[in-house]
C-alpha cells in the first residue's frame, strides 16, 4: 500500500512558480523519466511525469492489475496542484489521463484546465485486433509482439537478456490494464481536448471521434510516423504541446 499524498508517484522538472503544471502519463511500459528532458523545449510550463509503480525508483512496487485500481490509487495519493494543470499521455497513458479525469469529475475535484492525449483513438471505438491477450505471452513472446505492433523498444533492450527481464514486468503489467479496459459511457467532460497522433498510426477519422468525449473545442494534429512519431522528429510535436499549454490559464470546473 502506497502512503497517502506519496511524492513517489511524481517525477518533477525545473521548478517553474507561477507556471502551469503539465502532469505526464507514459505509455505502456513507459517510464517518467522520458519526458522530464522535455522541459528543456517546453518552458512555460513545469513538469511533473507520473511515474507508476514496477520502474524507475518504484521497481519493487506491486504494479495495479486494472484501470480502476490505478486510477483510484492516484486519486487517494496523489495532491494535484490547486493552481493552473494540465495532462498529457502518451498511448495508454492517454486513456489513464483520460479516465482520471473522468474520476476526479466524478468526485467534484478540480480537473485538468486541458488534455492532451497522444498515439490513442478515441476509447469508444473497436479496438485493433491481435491474436490473443498480449498479457498473457510468455516473456520473449510479449517483448516480440510488442515491438513488431508498436516499436518503441530500443534494439540493445531486445539484445540484451537482462535488459528484457527488466522491462517485461512493466510491459505486462500495463498490457493488462489496457487489455481488460472496457469504455463505460458518460458525459462528454467540459475539457478542451488536443489529440496528437502519427500519420501511419491512426486514421484521422479514429482521433476525430474523440470529439463526442468533450463539451469544449477539439484540436487534433498528426505528424509523420508510426506510435512513436514523437520520438522520430521530436520539435514539431514539443512545439504542438507548448502551444496547447499556453492555453492553460485556468481550472475547469465540473
Amino acid at each position: 500500500m502506497h502512503s497517502p499524498a506519496s511524492p513517489s508517484w511524481l517525477i518533477a522538472g525545473q521548478s517553474r512558480p507561477g507556471a502551469p503544471k503539465l502532469y505526464c502519463f507514459a505509455h505502456a511500459g513507459g517510464s517518467a523519466t522520458e519526458y522530464i528532458r522535455w522541459g528543456r523545449s517546453v518552458t512555460d510550463t513545469e513538469l511533473h511525469a507520473v511515474q507508476l509503480p514496477g520502474r524507475g525508483s518504484r521497481f519493487r512496487e506491486p504494479m495495479f492489475p486494472t484501470m480502476q485500481a490505478l486510477v483510484a490509487a492516484f486519486l487517494e495519493e496523489v495532491p494535484l496542484s490547486p493552481q493552473p494543470y494540465a495532462f498529457f499521455g502518451h498511448s495508454l497513458g492517454s486513456l489513464v489521463a483520460y479516465e482520471i479525469t473522468r474520476a476526479l469529475r466524478d468526485a467534484g475535484r478540480p480537473l485538468p484546465a486541458r488534455l492532451i492525449l497522444s498515439g490513442c483513438p478515441a476509447p469508444h471505438l473497436p479496438r485493433a485486433r491481435v491474436s490473443g491477450p498480449v498479457h498473457q505471452l510468455s516473456d520473449d513472446a510479449l517483448i516480440e509482439r510488442v515491438a513488431s505492433m508498436h516499436g518503441g523498444i530500443p534494439q540493445e533492450v531486445l539484445d540484451s537478456q537482462e535488459l528484457r527481464e527488466l522491462i517485461v514486468g512493466a510491459l505486462r503489467a500495463d498490457y493488462r490494464v489496457l487489455e481488460t479496459y472496457t469504455w463505460q459511457e458518460a458525459e462528454p467532460l467540459p475539457v478542451p481536448l488536443t489529440i496528437l497522433g502519427g500519420s501511419a498510426d491512426h486514421t484521422p477519422e479514429q482521433l476525430n471521434g474523440w470529439q463526442s468525449h468533450t463539451s469544449a473545442p477539439l484540436t487534433v494534429r498528426q505528424f509523420p510516423g508510426g506510435h512513436f512519431y514523437l520520438r522520430t522528429d521530436p520539435d514539431p510535436v514539443l512545439r504542438a504541446l507548448a502551444e496547447a499549454v499556453r492555453t492553460v490559464q485556468a481550472p475547469a470546473t465540473a
